[in-house]
């Protein structure tokens, strides 16, 4: 659940429910999904989320994707443990978990803008419960469990024998660090401190004994009404205890644990030292994309010049794109079929006239229609290449690369009539040789974004509102093109295309046999370039927003322009004006405004 369909549907509805309810929903959501087969491919397809290669890290001989984990409070059921690890997350620690499940436990709730968590009954996971989780689940990143407070020395050892085949670590508090670690133990183990009980008198004790990994410092917390949150000045409090405790014993590895609400704030524990984050609270106000926002804010400050990677190629092939709009709207524009359509059909464009000029307008309409979508592919596959590709970007050339292979694709749509057209099949014979290269130069395009934004502010919220829009207009696209590729290679006409023409497809077929199949090519060739265009639209909203990325925004105003003005211009020029028919392109006109209001200040403006 990405942050532009999760705020949008907390505001709406997950808000109105209790904490408890909201949180199952969504964490069994996603592990249905990461369950079914793709579907972890669909949560990466949807997010790309997955945290660049430069975050990797070896500690303590285990190696951690990236430096972000999630704390227990947020999944102590382990709902959605097979999902978060397709959201970015480098390690999950689980817990507190407990030999039998307790009688009395107090879910979360909520007030105000803060979720509440119980200070005596939290809740709490049992021994059997989380093996079941962890042997049925396919877990490819660090697991931490972390172990009650109250549990006996004899549950301690049970718990830890148990465990210990399935996770990389164990938490728990200074006494269980005192009287149960040993060197038996053979993971290590984290003392878990409030940032209240750092000193570094403590510390000194704890790095003398054997089997402590380091120590996880928690935010202060507030107490209110046997529930606790945690405080307002929280990562402040945080960085200051951790760079305390870095000064004197830098050696120590010093994890963190909630404080977290932004990307700055994850900064500022960084700086500070920090060696591992765990997100808590924060994680529900800010919403799942946060670690990926996380990600990208880190690399930020790490980022060194870029090398421009060779474009040349991936410019070509989509200039060609848009050289073959241009020519293919000025034939519609004029002749509208050539003389190897007039062979094929049998019939010359005069004699069609007579018959019928509504036919050849209606045939206008579906090539003005393809010229103005494959003009608007142009412009977007030159902005990828411009500005993604040139500048290493790897969410680009996945997006320009998987375009345009269904768009290769496409040609067989056009010919499932059984009609080939010659300068269709010679544009693509150009095309494939550029592709050819373009793919070759893109081998090397590995780059991660970066992004110097780092707080949840209107422009963000807004910003997500803005993407879901164009989100929603790439999907509606290629819906549309699947369905007018496939009217284009079955019944070919729906009941308003009839109307107009005043004519039934028996007619047509009395005209010439060969008629229908042109138009069916057209169609489905119309259709194919929709959904090639609809997967731009769709992969640059899902991948390229970012504050102050003017281009995106730039691509996504001017790409649709085209193929708006030629889908509904056409249709005013020829007179087909069926409401019914022109309400789909109505609707998606209404979704790119909205997307371009809504989207204006987070990209437009520089951080």
């Amino acid at each position: 659940m990405p942050d532009w369909s999760y705020h949008p549907l907390k505001r709406l509805v997950l808000d109105k429910f209790r904490p408890k309810s909201s949180r199952e929903f969504i964490h069994k959501s996603m592990s249905t999904i990461a369950s079914i087969p793709g579907g972890r491919k669909f949560i990466g397809f949807l997010g790309h989320m997955k945290p660049p290669k430069e975050f990797q890290k070896e500690v303590n001989h285990t190696t951690f994707p990236s430096p972000i984990g999630l704390s227990g409070n947020i999944d102590p059921n382990l709902s959605g443990i097979k999902a978060f690890q397709e959201l970015g997350f480098g390690f999950i620690e689980i817990g507190p978990i407990v030999l039998n499940e307790p009688k009395v436990q107090k879910e979360p709730r909520r007030e105000y803008s803060h979720i509440l968590f119980s200070v005596d009954h939290q809740e709490k996971i049992p021994l059997k419960r989380v093996i079941k989780k962890l042997t049925s689940q396919n877990i490819r990143i660090p697991i931490f469990a972390r172990i009650d407070e109250q549990v006996n020395r004899n549950e301690w050892d049970i718990i830890v024998q148990h465990l210990t085949p399935f996770v990389d670590a164990f938490i728990g508090t200074t006494q269980q660090a005192y009287s149960c670690v040993d060197k038996t133990l053979q993971r290590p183990f984290y003392v878990s401190l409030s940032s209240d009980e750092v000193n570094n008198t403590e510390i000194e004790k704890l790095v003398k004994l054997a089997g402590i990994g380091g120590i996880v410092v928690t935010a202060p917390r507030r107490t209110l009404d046997s529930y606790w949150h945690e405080a307002p000045n929280a990562n402040e409090c945080l960085a200051n205890r951790v760079k305390q405790v870095k000064d004197q014993h830098p050696e120590l590895l010093v994890i963190t644990c909630g404080g977290v609400e932004t990307p700055e704030e994850a900064c500022a524990l960084d700086r500070a030292g920090a060696d591992l984050l765990l997100l808590s609270e924060g994680y529900v106000k800010a919403g799942p994309g946060l670690p990926k926002r996380i990600h990208e804010r880190l690399l930020y400050e790490k980022v060194q010049p870029i090398k421009k990677q060779n474009w040349a190629w991936s410019f070509l092939f989509s200039l060609s794109i848009l050289i073959g709009g241009i020519i293919a709207l000025y034939f519609a524009f004029t002749s509208i079929i050539l003389p190897y359509d007039e062979y094929f059909i049998g019939l010359t464009r005069d004699d069609i006239l007579q018959v019928n000029p509504l036919i050849l307008s209606f045939m206008s309409h579906d090539r003005m229609a393809l010229a103005g979508t494959m003009i608007s592919g142009g412009i977007l596959y030159i902005q990828l290449a411009r500005h993604g590709i040139r500048y290493d970007m790897h969410w680009a050339k996945i997006a320009f690369h998987s375009a345009a292979i269904i768009g290769f694709i496409g040609i067989f749509l056009s010919i499932g009539y059984g009609y080939f057209d010659w300068l269709h099949g010679l544009f693509w014979l150009i095309l494939l040789p550029l592709y050819y290269f373009s793919f070759r130069e893109g081998k090397r395009i590995t780059g991660a974004p970066y992004s110097a934004h780092g707080s949840n502010d209107k422009a963000w919220k807004y910003g997500l509102y803005g993407q879901l829009m164009f989100i929603i207009l790439g999907f509606m696209i290629v819906v549309g093109g699947i369905v007018i590729s496939t009217i284009g290679v079955s019944k070919v006409f729906v009941s308003t295309d009839l109307s107009f023409l005043c004519m039934s497809p028996q007619m047509l077929e009395s005209i010439s046999q060969n008629l229908i199949p042109v138009i069916a090519h057209d169609r489905a060739g119309f259709g194919s370039a929709l959904i090639s265009v609809g997967l731009l639209v769709l992969m640059i909203s899902l991948w390229g927003f970012r504050k102050g990325e003017s281009w995106v925004w730039n691509t996504l105003a001017t790409g649709a322009l085209p193929a708006f003005i030629a889908g509904i211009g056409t249709h005013l020029f020829i007179g087909y004006t069926t409401f019914i028919h022109l309400l789909p392109v109505y609707f998606l006109v209404i979704v790119y405004l909205l997307g371009l209001v809504l989207s204006y200040p987070f990209l437009k403006m520089k951080e």
